[in-house]
């Protein structure tokens, strides 16, 4: 009697599944300015903005206009449309969080109601867990989506500006009454007081001082995106 091979569907297969906490590979630190990966996070960060306003603006008036209807048949209807509007919201986001941060997470199983009927439908997604965390997310990550994005924004073109100025110093003396880059103008009791980058040694200086915040820049753009994975991951992801 001769073993027969096992059928293609009955083989075992190795399956990998993908690990929640995978990020991609990270750049060195003088490298990270350069990479693609610190970009792909800028856009992350930057484009948090007005996704957070458009999301914390629905989900709010949503919440507000459905619970001061409650009283009324159209209170209910109206909070079961916000769990769904939060969670295309959600989705969006864990699909950014995928594209952008490289880390995949998986989509909370979908409504399934248990009754037919709007209103089964309705009373579905009031009871819709997820759909509220969702929500949640919306308010609670808006003011963090504000700092993110003027962080990185301040840090991205302040660093690069100032590390590039030894390229553009001579504007200033040309088209402009300053000699230099001016860093302050000011007057007190002393009198009145200015101060010009306009020396090799100056001049280097600055642009040295540029270039420690270009290096910095991708370091503190992953710690501010670091907490809004987090919170995709707790709040947006299945359980």
């Amino acid at each position: 009697m001769t073993a027969q091979p096992l059928p293609a569907a009955a083989r075992p297969v190795s399956v990998h599944a993908a690990d929640p906490t995978d990020t991609p590979r990270r750049p060195g630190f003088l490298r990270a300015p350069f990479s693609a990966v610190t970009y792909r996070e800028i856009g992350f960060a930057l484009s948090s903005l007005p996704l957070a306003i458009a999301g914390f603006v629905l989900t709010v008036t949503l919440f507000s206009v459905g619970t001061g209807l409650l009283p009324t048949v159209t209170g209910l209807p109206l909070l079961a449309l916000l769990t769904i509007v939060a969670r295309g919201l959600g989705a969006f986001e864990l699909h950014r969080v995928r594209v952008l941060l490289g880390t995949p997470l998986a989509a909370p199983e979908p409504v399934r109601p248990t009754r037919r009927g709007v209103w089964g439908g309705i009373t579905a997604r009031l009871a819709d867990g997820a759909g509220w965390r969702a929500a949640l997310h919306q308010v609670l990550m808006f003011p963090w989506a504000v700092l993110t994005f003027t962080v990185t924004l301040t840090f991205l073109v302040t660093g690069w500006v100032v590390a590039l100025y030894p390229l553009y110093h001579w504007v200033f003396a040309r088209y402009t009454d300053w000699p230099g880059y001016q860093l302050y103008d000011y007057t007190n009791g002393s009198g009145h007081h200015r101060y010009y980058v306009t020396s090799p040694a100056q001049i280097a200086a600055l642009s040295a001082v540029g270039l420690l915040l270009v290096l910095l820049t991708p370091v503190l753009v992953r710690g501010l995106t670091a907490v809004q994975r987090a919170a995709a991951r707790g709040l947006l992801a299945a359980r």
